[in-house]
C-alpha cells in the first residue's frame, strides 16, 4: 500500500495543468452506453475511478480503447450482459451512472447498491423514484436494484426531486434523453458536470434544455449517435492547488480552467487574503508570503461553496490567522480529516455539523491516514504547510480523484514523494 512522504515549510510556485474532471468524465463514459455509434472522449484523467468505470463497461460488454493520451472510445453496440456486479461497483458510487443508460436503452439492468467514500448516507432512492414514475419495474434484492422496462421504452414525465441530487440528475438526464415524450426534471443539481453531461449527450443528437438551471427538460428521441467530446477541466483540482498556494504563502498559477467554476472559491481565497488574477483559462493565486485570514465556509449545491472543498479549506482555516467556522450541509460524515488534523496540532472543536477552528501559526508533521478523497487532499495539503515530515497513509483515496498528484506538487516545489510499504 502506498504513501506520500512531505517535507513541509516551503512556498509553492509556478503553474500547474488541470486535468479533466473526474466528476464530469464518470457520467459522460456511462453516457456512452446511450450512442448506437462509437463515442471518443477526450482529456479524461488517469484516475482508479476512470479504470473502474472502464473495467465496469468492458464487463458489460462494451469494447474501450484508450491510446497514450487517455482518448477513450467506447463502442456500446455489443452490449452481452445487463448486470453491474458489486464486485466493481463497491468500490466507486459513480456506478449508479449506467443505471439509466441501460435501463433507457436495454429495457434492463442488475446494478449492485454502490459503494465509495464513507462520507455518510448518499441514498440511491430518488434516482429510483424518479424512474418508477417513468414507469420502471424496480425492486432491490440480495443488495442489487433489479430494474426492468416492460412497456419497451421508459415514459416522459414530469418529475421533481426532494432534495438536490447530481448523480440523480445525471441519471435521469441520461434515461430520458431515449423515453417517450417529453421529461421535465424540477429542482435539478446545477453543477458545470451536470452541464457537461448535457452538451455532451447534446451534441449525440439529444434534445435537452436548461442545464445549468433548476428545471431540465428533455425531449426523448429514438436513438443517439456518436462522436468526439473534450470533457471540462476539474474545478476541485484547480481550488485544491490553489489551496496549496494559500497555505503555503507561494504563488501558484492553475491552467486549463473555467475560472467561472470558481468563483465561490475565489471570493473566499481573497477574503483570506490572496491576490487573484485570472484570464480566459487560467487563474494565478499570490499570497505574497503571507499567513491566509480566517473564512468562514459553509458548504451549498452549486453555485455555492462546494462541499469537495471543505476539507482543503478546513486545512488552510489550521494555519490562518484567526477563528473560524465550516459547516457542512451536504454530507453529515464529512469531518473524518478532523481527527487527522489534530494529530499534527490543529485547534479544530466540531459540534454537529460545524467544525469551529482556531487558527495556529504552525503545523507540524505527523504519520496520519486519509479516509477518503478530499480527506486526503487535506492532510496532504496540512503536510506541505507543516513543519518537519509527515506521511500521509492510505492514499489510494487520493488516488481517486487527482491524477499524479504528488508529480504536480513536485514541480512547484513541494518535497514529497510516493514510496510503497510492500
Amino acid at each position: 500500500m502506498d504513501k506520500l512522504i512531505i517535507n513541509g515549510g516551503k512556498p509553492l510556485r509556478g503553474e500547474v495543468a488541470i486535468s479533466g474532471a473526474k466528476n464530469a468524465a464518470l457520467p459522460i463514459m456511462a453516457a456512452a452506453l446511450l450512442a448506437r455509434d462509437n463515442v471518443t472522449i477526450a482529456n479524461v484523467p488517469h484516475l482508479k475511478d476512470v479504470t473502474t468505470m472502464m473495467e465496469l463497461l468492458g464487463q458489460l460488454g462494451a469494447q474501450l480503447v484508450v491510446d497514450e493520451k487517455m482518448n477513450v472510445q467506447i463502442d456500446a453496440n455489443h452490449i452481452n450482459d445487463l448486470v453491474a456486479p458489486y464486485e466493481l461497483v463497491k468500490t466507486m458510487r459513480a456506478s449508479i451512472l449506467v443505471l439509466g443508460p441501460m435501463l433507457a436503452r436495454f429495457g434492463q439492468a442488475d446494478v449492485s447498491l454502490p459503494g465509495g467514500c464513507a462520507i455518510g448516507t448518499r441514498p440511491v432512492d430518488l434516482h429510483l423514484k424518479a424512474l418508477k414514475s417513468m414507469g420502471a419495474d424496480i425492486c432491490v434484492k440480495n443488495g442489487y436494484i433489479k430494474a426492468q422496462c416492460k412497456q419497451g421504452r421508459l415514459q416522459g414525465k414530469v418529475l421533481v426531486f426532494d432534495t438536490v441530487t447530481v448523480t440523480g440528475t445525471e441519471n435521469i438526464m441520461m434515461a430520458a434523453a431515449l423515453a417517450d415524450g417529453k421529461t421535465v426534471i424540477k429542482n435539478a443539481a446545477r453543477e458545470p458536470e451536470v452541464v457537461d453531461l448535457a452538451n455532451f449527450l447534446v451534441q449525440m443528437g439529444a434534445k435537452i434544455s436548461g442545464a445549468g438551471t433548476h428545471t431540465i427538460e428533455i425531449n426523448g428521441v429514438e436513438a443517439l449517435s456518436g462522436g468526439g467530446y473534450n470533457v471540462m477541466p476539474d474545478r476541485i483540482e484547480a481550488g485544491t492547488y490553489l489551496a496549496a498556494a494559500a497555505m503555503t504563502g507561494g504563488q501558484v498559477t492553475v491552467r486549463r480552467v473555467k475560472p467561472d467554476n470558481l468563483l465561490s472559491m475565489l471570493c473566499k481565497f481573497e477574503e483570506a487574503g490572496a491576490q487573484i488574477t485570472m484570464g480566459e483559462d487560467w487563474v494565478s493565486l499570490d499570497m505574497h508570503g503571507l499567513r491566509p485570514e480566517a473564512v468562514n465556509i459553509s458548504t451549498a449545491p452549486y453555485p455555492g461553496f462546494p462541499t469537495d472543498m471543505q476539507a482543503q479549506f478546513m486545512a488552510m482555516n489550521t494555519i490562518s490567522d484567526g477563528s473560524s467556522s465550516v459547516i457542512e450541509n451536504i454530507f453529515e460524515n464529512r469531518f473524518m480529516h478532523v481527527q487527522e488534523l489534530q494529530r499534527m496540532g490543529a485547534q479544530i472543536q466540531l459540534n454537529g455539523n460545524t467544525a469551529m477552528i482556531k487558527g495556529i501559526e504552525q503545523l507540524m508533521g505527523a504519520r496520519v491516514m486519509a479516509t477518503d478523497l478530499r480527506a486526503s487532499a487535506s492532510l496532504i495539503l496540512a503536510g506541505l504547510a507543516a513543519e518537519g515530515e509527515t506521511i500521509v497513509e492510505r492514499i489510494y483515496h487520493v488516488d481517486r480523484g487527482y491524477e499524479r498528484i504528488e508529480e504536480k506538487f513536485s514541480m512547484l516545489g513541494a518535497d514529497i514523494k510516493r514510496c510503497s510499504t510492500r
